[in-house]
């Protein structure tokens, strides 16, 4: 959603996989149009889905990226899948560039783009951005191609992470030996010929149009059904993709000792988990859907009331009007993943909130939007007695202190927009074309703006997109 609020506002080319697998590629990608966004996208052999997609990046890559090395696997043909489909990717996008044109590469799926590109001719700018958390190198080492990958990584002229703590990490891999040099209070990443900016450009949300959806979704017909149901009792909310990095199990685990601890909320209080499944055909993830239907009906067995059910657990999609809706209804938002990049619910339940009389927020140290959210109840994701705790004060906490922390979780959100992180991202990457054509200018003080340079007119964003995006 962050991204395509950023193409909404200035337009380009979004090139990616389809969501969609057949016996052959397509010789070239098929376009559609939807306002100032192009969609270029291609397909996958099932063959490439099974090793490049569930294979290298989400049994490989994500458990390292995320620290769970007991879920990582390591196969030759699922890397060298993954570097195919990179250069098909390049190959395919070559045509789509014009004279003046800037890249814009997203997530771990295609971090050896840049390469492949510049060895296609492609001379722009090319910028990448991890949305995941970047591991320190005692981690990374695990994956046996970590030399090539930071390598990689170092061909991009800007290299953007979500914190602070991510580029230390990304600096780990330099001061252990492993490639190149790391220089520089601003961050330069140097290997082989290669020379990349490297910063931490947090996302963020679109704060007028969360606000907006979430107003205005109080009376659509299944927020409203919603609202209904709990007869007056409290909502504690949990928007996740299904995944194990998201500390769902710790949670249900959590929830049931505060019921315990504190007895007298019980049938007071309903908790909402929403968790779309993703990934089935991969075990990690079947494993998990088994083990939180399990644990969720255990609970409510064993606790539930005739008129109560203290678990709604749902493995379905909800738009993102109704989604906002529900999060503007909750008193209570859980965000509390094990690892996580930024997790931008966070953020959308601070902005959904009625400012009149806000919700309260408990959040992991381990999501990247803790750093900015000091407002939030923090608690460690394994600490059933601290999250226990962090329910009963949120549950009872005085107005005052809520608008309070409120007010600055918002003024944090707003600080940090969606517009905000594309626009230093963009302007840093512009300024690499900058360097090139005029370097008396970089860094001067003037009066570009990102709708006025030529590049960003037709960037190309998220080259790695899935088919329920478009």
């Amino acid at each position: 959603m962050g991204l395509l609020a950023a193409m909404g506002h200035t337009g380009g080319v979004w090139f990616g996989w389809s969501g969609e697998t057949s016996a052959e590629p397509a010789d070239a990608p098929q376009v559609i149009t939807r306002g100032n966004i192009q969609f270029a996208t291609i397909d996958l052999t099932p063959q490439q889905f099974e090793e490049y997609y569930n294979g290298y990046c989400n049994g490989t890559l994500w458990p390292l990226l995320h620290y769970n090395p007991e879920l990582f696997r390591h196969e030759q043909r699922d890397y060298d899948a993954y570097l195919a489909v990179n250069q098909l990717f390049a190959r395919q996008l070559m045509p789509l560039l014009q004279a003046g044109d800037a890249v814009w590469v997203h997530d771990y799926h295609l971090i050896p783009l840049a390469r492949y590109l510049r060895e296609h001719g492609f001379e722009g700018p090319i910028g990448f951005f991890l949305h995941t958390p970047f591991p320190h190198i005692q981690v990374l080492r695990l994956l046996p191609d970590h030399a090539e990958l930071i390598s990689d990584l170092c061909v991009y002229d800007v290299l953007g992470f979500q914190t602070e703590d991510d580029v230390r990490s990304f600096r780990s891999c330099f001061e252990a030996g492993i490639v190149g040099t790391f220089r520089g209070s601003a961050g330069v990443a140097e290997a082989l010929d290669c020379r990349a900016h490297v910063a931490a450009y947090p996302i963020g949300v679109d704060v007028k149009a969360v606000a907006r959806e979430a107003a205005e979704a109080v009376n659509e017909d299944t927020v409203a059904r919603l609202t209904a149901s709990l007869l007056g009792r409290k909502l504690i909310i949990g928007v996740d993709r299904l995944d194990y990095s998201k500390g769902l199990m710790e949670r249900f685990a959590a929830f049931e000792h505060f019921l315990e601890t504190y007895p007298e909320n019980q049938g007071k209080v309903t908790f909402l988990q929403i968790a779309p499944l993703s990934r089935s055909d991969v075990l990690a993830y079947s494993e998990i859907r088994q083990a939180l239907e399990q644990s969720a009906g255990r609970i409510n067995g064993r606790l539930a009331e005739a008129d109560w059910t203290p678990i709604r657990y749902l493995n379905r999609n909800f738009s993102h009007a109704t989604t906002m809706g529900f999060l503007r209804a909750a008193q209570v938002a859980l965000v509390t993943p094990v690892r996580d990049g930024m997790n931008l619910v966070a953020k959308e339940f601070v902005a959904a909130q009625d400012p009149r009389d806000p919700g309260v927020l408990i959040i992991s140290p381990m999501a990247g939007a803790a750093r900015e959210l000091t407002g939030a109840l923090q608690v460690n994701p394994y600490d059933k007695r601290g999250m226990a705790r962090a329910l009963e004060k949120a549950l009872h906490m005085p107005l005052e202190e809520r608008r309070q922390r409120h007010r600055q979780m918002l003024d944090a959100v707003r600080r940090n927009d969606i517009h905000h992180w594309y626009g230093e991202f963009c302007h840093d990457l512009d300024e690499v074309e900058l360097r090139a054509r005029r370097p008396e200018l970089v860094g001067a003080p003037d009066e570009r703006t990102l709708e006025s340079q030529g590049w960003w007119r037709r960037a190309v964003s998220r080259l790695f997109s899935s088919r329920a995006s478009f």
